[in-house]
């Protein structure tokens, strides 16, 4: 144990008042990064996973899901999470008689994992709604930074710690899981406010032999994953507080991370690897602000540290769903499930992946993902280019691919350059580009069309390989 932390503890201040580290949050200026140069060793739980939040956070910033989609991304979770519990838990609002009857729906779907766990405010009220429904967790907010203690609940931290205790002690008398949301755990008094309530948690834990767990809420994404930071935004001294000074395993704590600064992921990766079991995410990453950790992200990163065989292409489905049938936009740049992601431009770049993929690439975007890597043809993109579009376009594989030294290549590509000395500035659509083949490769447009690949798919943009207009 890194006792040196102790140091770190607050100094006597009036109990009363507010403690608001003007000097790393000045609020007039950005949020300061203080290095202390004290840093826990990595501590990597023996089993990490992850938890969902994308029905109670995401919908925070996203339209209300219909009772269909629900019901369809919950099966993809499932279809994710496995027998092992990948992806451990989900949350949902319970206020509504909608959403209760929604989770009452995925309660008889029986699935082991993801469990269905509820979010909760800390009040009794609140709680008779777990009781009704019948869960057997839920989460409970517990805002912990005295940013939310005086100035969102009006309450001196005496009041508010006693209030939420009372609420997390009837649920143990009930015999329900309570999960504590430490609410802008980055903003808090670690030492001064969450070591004691968390301490009084475990107590309670110890005393209904039922354990209490603990989320750690980036509520403003103002945490750093680095442990040599100071405290209150360094997420591996904080994990490791927890653990050390206040007794909660592993397998209890919980990131929840937010987006605002470009941190979400990294936080949450510093979070397993210091100590937590669990990272809190949701599908696409949608949520407040700027959004929440990505889940189909951070499986990536689980499979890199466990080395797990996951169906991976599980996350493909799942972006086309919401791209087609829940009409969400995704960002052409987003990781792993972005249209660009393992796709170039430059030409450069592209006659590297002729000669072997792996130049470009971190992996296999096919066999892991089921995407095929692409190409987007532009005034840079050179010979190298259009060579790999027409080898990818066309799933030319092997001696069937076509070279940059190919004569149609070269038409091609004075014919793309000519467009762009006249002034043309956009990028070319795979549309356009099968329309220039038409008209300046015909023979190899015949060919290629007309082969088992662009057969079997049928239609390929709206070129029916059966159909005689479109034979040059």
């Amino acid at each position: 144990m890194d006792t040196s932390l102790d140091d770190l503890s607050s100094s006597s201040y009036d109990v009363h008042a507010p403690r608001l580290f003007k000097n790393i949050f000045p609020f007039v200026k950005p949020p300061r990064v203080v290095i202390d140069y004290m840093a826990p060793m990595p501590d990597l739980p023996s089993e990490i996973f992850l938890t969902d939040t994308t029905f109670r956070d995401g919908v925070q910033a996203f339209r209300p899901y219909s009772r269909e989609e629900i019901l369809t991304l919950f099966e993809y979770l499932a279809l994710l999470s496995g027998d092992k519990g990948v992806i451990r838990w989900t949350e949902f609002f319970l206020y509504s008689s909608r959403d209760r009857a929604v989770v009452q729906e995925l309660l008889d779907m029986d699935y082991k994992y993801p469990k269905v766990t509820g979010w909760i405010r800390a009040t009794l009220d609140d709680l008779r709604l777990v009781k009704e429904v019948g869960l057997d967790e839920t989460g409970i907010l517990t805002s912990i930074s005295d940013y939310h203690i005086f100035y969102k609940l009006n309450m001196t931290r005496d009041k508010a710690l006693r209030k939420y205790l009372m609420v997390v002690e009837e649920a143990l008398k009930s015999g329900i899981i309570p999960r504590c949301h430490l609410e802008d755990i980055t903003r808090a008094d670690i030492y001064g406010c969450v070591v004691p309530f968390v301490k009084e948690l475990m107590k309670l834990s110890e005393h209904y032999g039922i354990p209490v767990k603990i989320r750690l809420s980036d509520t403003l994404g103002l945490g750093l994953p680095f442990p040599f930071t100071s405290l209150p935004r360094s997420i591996p001294k904080i994990i490791h507080v927890l653990k050390y000074h206040c007794g909660v395993p592993s397998e209890c704590i919980e990131f929840h991370g937010h987006n605002d600064f470009s941190l979400a992921v990294a936080n949450s990766l510093s979070a397993w690897l210091y100590g937590a079991s669990a990272v809190n995410c949701t599908l696409l990453g949608i949520g407040e602000r700027a959004g929440n950790t990505p889940l189909e992200v951070m499986l990536v990163f689980y499979v890199q540290i466990t080395e797990d065989d996951l169906d991976l292409k599980v996350i493909t489905d799942i972006a086309k769903y919401y791209r087609e049938k829940i009409g969400y936009r995704i960002a052409e740049e987003a990781p792993i499930v972005g249209n660009k992601v393992f796709s170039t431009a430059a030409g450069i770049h592209a006659d590297g992946l002729l000669k072997n993929p792996e130049v470009y690439l971190p992996f296999d975007p096919e066999r892991v993902l089921g995407r095929r890597p692409g190409i987007f043809i532009n005034d840079r993109s050179g010979r190298a280019g259009i060579a790999l579009w027409i080898n990818f376009y066309f799933g030319l594989r092997g001696k069937n691919q076509i070279s940059k030294d190919h004569p149609a290549v070269d038409r091609l590509y004075r014919a793309i350059m000519e467009s762009y000395e006249k002034g043309r500035t956009s990028i070319y659509t795979d549309e356009e580009l099968l329309d220039l083949m038409k008209k300046y490769t015909p023979e190899l447009f015949r060919t290629l069309i007309s082969q088992c690949n662009a057969v079997q798919r049928g239609v390929i943009h709206g070129y029916d390989a059966s159909r005689e207009d479109n034979k040059p």
